[in-house]
């Protein structure tokens, strides 16, 4: 059996550009190249299985040499409902951190963001770690990271409770003065 170079040149094409898409910050560039990668997997075992053509059954009328082999068919069927699965997974994802953003593009952690700085600075051979030992919260400007975590209410209140609802007022009492 002789291997199709061209096909196997495309299939190393299909799966570069699928790797290549994966690694960038938007979700749909992600979604696509994963379903290159998935296609070139589907390509490469039907490659692999053998030739076309023939029945992956042996019968009386046919030789088992002939034969073609039956679990690259069943392997590719599998791979093609999974990838079929995973992309719409992530279309949901992608569609749901779209509703939520308004932006396509996964952002950086600040997290890996002071990983990085870290690291770098211990290469350059300088310390520049925070004096703080609070690693709940990222360094920098703390006055705006929780903005995009609370919901807004629809009221001007600026975050006072006024409509006399909470834990140190009286949910029954006509007035909501505190207890």
């Amino acid at each position: 059996m002789s291997a199709n170079v061209g096909l196997l040149a495309l299939l190393g094409a299909l799966v570069a550009c699928g790797v290549y898409l994966i690694l960038e910050r938007r979700v749909t560039k992600m979604l696509l190249g994963m379903i290159l990668v998935g296609n070139a997997v589907n390509l490469l075992l039907l490659t692999v299985g053998g030739r076309s053509g023939a029945p992956p059954v042996y019968g009386p009328q046919s030789k088992a040499a002939d034969m073609t082999d039956p679990l690259a068919q069943a392997m590719i069927l599998t791979a093609i409902v999974i990838t079929m699965g995973l992309t719409a997974f992530v279309m949901g994802l992608g569609y749901r951190s779209f509703m939520f953003t308004s932006r396509d593009e996964v952002e950086i952690d600040p997290e890996d963001a002071k990983v990085v700085a870290k690291r770098q600075a211990a290469e350059d051979g300088r310390d520049d770690s925070d004096d703080d030992d609070d690693e709940d919260e990222p360094d920098g400007d703390d006055s705006d990271t929780h903005d995009s975590d609370t919901h807004d209410s629809g009221d001007d209140s600026g975050g006072v409770d006024s409509g006399g609802v909470g834990p140190d007022h009286d949910v029954g009492s006509a007035e909501g003065a505190p207890r």
